[in-house]
């Protein structure tokens, strides 16, 4: 395949979870940009056609499509309606989390530790149950998990999240595993530092930024479209014979 076409994903239908803003739109627009048709999908509508309105404005090809991935009728009707409208889904990235507690493990409470592994653990996975069978059917796909380097190095005041991302590299690990015989692949991204408003608990304190800032070996936090070129390349036949991969993208925080 001449190289100029291993990151082609013309005729591709591509789900974005969590992608209404921050990382997800990033990923949305730069898989747009190199040609599939995406689904822009998040809590709410809204979020989601603004998007998915500035991809059409820009000659790309997008429909808004909400899915609160924590609640598992709305992933059920998500994928049934995916596959009433568009008969095949070839690319799923699982974007949308959340962390509702930042502070002490000691205190985290059953409301924070459930909504955060119904949506980074639960939802994650039966999406890509849901996926996985579309394209066991259609021959093959991929799924891209968005997980963190907390998953590695927990980060401090963020227990819970930071497991739910550790048992997401698993979770890609296992996907890849059992599903490559079906043609399908399975990789993880492993954002550091990103200046995102789901990053705001630590961005925005200017004491707090400025010491991790000063660890890194860039000594900044990434921009979001500084994670879809990662995405781009694990979606795309660039990538087709990696599988079951974590592809760090922290500005040298693992290593610092």
């Amino acid at each position: 395949m001449p190289k100029k076409e291993l990151f082609d994903l013309t005729g591709k239908i591509a789900l974005v979870t969590g992608a209404s803003r921050g990382i997800g739109e990033a990923i949305a627009v730069t898989l747009a940009d190199y040609g599939a048709e995406v689904i822009v999908s998040s809590r709410k509508i809204d979020g989601c056609q603004a998007v998915a309105d500035k991809i059409n404005a820009a000659g790309g090809k997008a429909h808004a499509m909400a899915c609160h991935i924590g609640e598992m009728d709305q992933i059920t009707e998500t994928f049934a309606k995916i596959r009433e409208q568009f008969g095949r889904l070839d690319i799923l990235v699982n974007n949308a989390a959340t962390n509702p507690y930042f502070g002490h493990v000691l205190e985290t409470d059953l409301g924070a530790f459930q909504k955060t592994v119904d949506v980074n653990i639960r939802g994650y996975f039966f999406a890509s149950v849901e996926a996985g069978k579309m394209m066991k059917e259609q021959g093959g796909g991929v799924i891209c998990n968005t997980a963190s380097i907390n998953g590695v190095k927990p980060g401090l005041a963020q227990g819970i999240y930071s497991i739910t991302k550790a048992a997401v590299i698993n979770m890609t690990q296992t996907f890849a595993k059992e599903c490559g015989p079906m043609g399908i692949r399975c990789n993880a991204l492993l954002p550091g530092l990103t200046d995102t408003k789901f990053a705001s608990a630590l961005t925005s304190n200017e004491q707090m930024l400025e010491k991790v800032n000063s660890s890194l070996p860039l000594r900044r936090a990434a921009q979001p479209d500084e994670m879809a070129g990662a995405v781009l390349y694990l979606v795309s036949d660039a990538a087709s014979y990696t599988t079951g991969e974590c592809l760090v993208v922290d500005g040298g925080s693992l290593i610092a």
